[in-house]
Parts: C-alpha cells; sequence; structure tokens
C-alpha cells in the first residue's frame, strides 16, 4: 500500500453487495425477534457488560460501554429494556444524540459464553423517580435511566469471540503492558501531570463508580 490510505469500496448498491457475500443461511435469516424472548430475558440476566451504540442526526456514531452487576439491565416487558445510567464522566455523548436521533443499537456480553445478544431499538432519557429507585445500587440512585424499546432481538454466533479469544486467561494482557489511562490523559491533553491524572482517575474509580 506504500503508506497510502485504501480506496473505498466501489459497491454501489445491496444487489452487488449480496453477489460479493454471497446468501444469508436460513438459522441466521430467521433468527431475527421483535421482542425479547425467555432465551434473551435469561441472556439478559447473566450479562454484566454491554456496548451501547447511537447516533446524532449527521450520521456521527458513537459506542459507550456500560457494566454493572449481572441484570444490571431491567426487562418490564418483552419490547423494553431500561438501562441505568450509573456515575461517568459527564461527556453524555448517548443521552445527546438521542435528542437528535433515536436509534440504537446494544451488544450484550457474558464472561465465559462466546455467543451475544444483539438488540436494536429505539431509546430515550427517563427521570421517572420510582423506576429508578428501584434500579439503585451501592445505596445510589442513578441519576437518569435509558428506556429501550425493542425492534430486532437476536443471538449472534461466537466466532468473532473465539477468533480473539476474549474469554481465554491465558491470552489476557498484562496491566503493565500498556501505559495507565492517567499518563495517557495527561499526554494527550496536557491538562494535568502523570502523578495529578493517575491520582484523579484512582479517586473515580474508588469513590464514584455509582
Amino acid at each position: 500500500m506504500n503508506g497510502q490510505s485504501p480506496e473505498p469500496s466501489t459497491i454501489r448498491d445491496a444487489a452487488e453487495l449480496r453477489a460479493q457475500f454471497g446468501t444469508v443461511g436460513p438459522l441466521a435469516a430467521h433468527k431475527v425477534l421483535d421482542h425479547i424472548d425467555d432465551y434473551g430475558r435469561r441472556f439478559i440476566a447473566l450479562s454484566p457488560f454491554l456496548v451501547l451504540a447511537s447516533a446524532d442526526a449527521s450520521g456521527n456514531v458513537d459506542a459507550s460501554p456500560r457494566g454493572d452487576a449481572p441484570g444490571f439491565v431491567a426487562v418490564p416487558d418483552a419490547r423494553t429494556l431500561v438501562i441505568p445510567d450509573r456515575r461517568g464522566n459527564n461527556r453524555i455523548d448517548t443521552f445527546l444524540n438521542l435528542l437528535e436521533s433515536p436509534g440504537v443499537g446494544l451488544i450484550f456480553m457474558v464472561p465465559g459464553i462466546n455467543e451475544t445478544l444483539r438488540v436494536n431499538g429505539t431509546a430515550a432519557m427517563t427521570q421517572d423517580a420510582d423506576l429508578l429507585d428501584s434500579m439503585s445500587a451501592q445505596g445510589k440512585v442513578p441519576a437518569a435511566g435509558l428506556v429501550v424499546r425493542v425492534r430486532e432481538a437476536f443471538f449472534h454466533c461466537g466466532k468473532a469471540m473465539i477468533r480473539s479469544g476474549l474469554w481465554d486467561p491465558e491470552r489476557h494482557v498484562g496491566r503493565s503492558a500498556f501505559p495507565s489511562l492517567g499518563r495517557i490523559l495527561a499526554d494527550q491533553t496536557a491538562a494535568a501531570t502523570v502523578p495529578d491524572a493517575e491520582a484523579m482517575i484512582a479517586d473515580a474509580y474508588r469513590t464514584r463508580l455509582y
């Protein structure tokens, strides 16, 4: 490539794209549900982690990690999920996106299980006091929650997890192999010294998880 950026695809329509990749297998073609079934509920109850994707009106996309104790996402009915918004850095990228475009995509993960659960739909912030109170953790009530209206739900095969070895302890990277977040942010922003940045992050991890 001689250091040059790759050329974008010249494929311009769905038929040509499908010809490039081939037909969808029968299981994949029919696995998409319009609700959370019992298998989905059980998987969400086991899941301590998900990735939430959203976009603004211009199509600028953001993906945000969300995590807590297994089952932290509530499933009040088959077409609704509620995600508590625990304390973060106050960038509120997801909520800002939802003011412009309600579409979201979720990927639920369960450590030790290679398959994932994908949920697509629309979302909006809630400040319902009773609902948020029911999702308190460590004695702290979340300041807001995210109500997701389910449009699609389906399980994704484990090929990516198997290839990556994500859950394989023998392939886990030692923490010393990569710089600390304090070091990275201090170097990238020049907004604090390395010791100060590392102290702020350590304090946030210790006292402001909830």
